[in-house]
């Protein structure tokens, strides 16, 4: 089994190349697939979002909505099967929501969960370090926390992807 990194910009193409992923695998090996979502409706527009998300999955599949806990999350899932996580780019920001206080323990549980996790995993994330640094605070220590844990995660991966402009670019793997 695989871990896979999908990462670029927004409406890059990287739920859609995930889900295709994760479709194809399940068909090949007759497993079952799990999506878990980590986005939090905020407003109207980010309501839309996630109920087009919704309704492009194949109405088999299994989601839970995860806001902090996505290590346990994760655990819980069957090894055999597939597992989709959507997106981590907005998983980081629930553990800043305390900020200044920022939940390290969550994100190492994390990390730890993917040390040991040995099923087909996808995981899609936005690569936000790619422009200026940001002028405030917070921002600036999300977006190096965000960095440092892709960095993570691609090292631990067996795949890494770029999307752009709904065209994967293979980074590693």
């Amino acid at each position: 089994m695989a871990i896979h990194l999908i990462l670029g910009g927004a409406r890059s193409g990287k739920s859609a190349y995930a889900e295709q992923l994760a479709k194809q695998f399940a068909a090949l090996q007759c497993a079952s697939v799990c999506y878990i979502a980590t986005a939090q409706v905020q407003d109207v527009e980010m309501q839309q979002r996630i109920a087009h998300h919704q309704a492009s999955r194949p109405a088999g599949w299994q989601t839970y909505e995860v806001q902090t806990d996505l290590a346990g999350a994760l655990l819980q899932q069957p090894q055999e099967g597939v597992v989709i996580i959507d997106c981590l780019t907005l998983w980081l920001m629930s553990c800043f929501s305390q900020y200044p206080t920022i939940n390290q323990a969550a994100i190492d549980e994390f990390m730890a969960a993917l040390s040991v996790f040995k099923g087909e995993l996808y995981m899609v994330s936005n690569e936000v370090s790619m422009g200026v640094v940001p002028m405030g605070a917070i921002s600036r220590d999300y977006v190096d926390a965000l960095g440092r844990m892709h960095q993570h995660i691609a090292a631990m991966a067996d795949r890494v992807t770029l999307m752009v402009a709904g065209i994967p670019m293979k980074v590693k793997g």
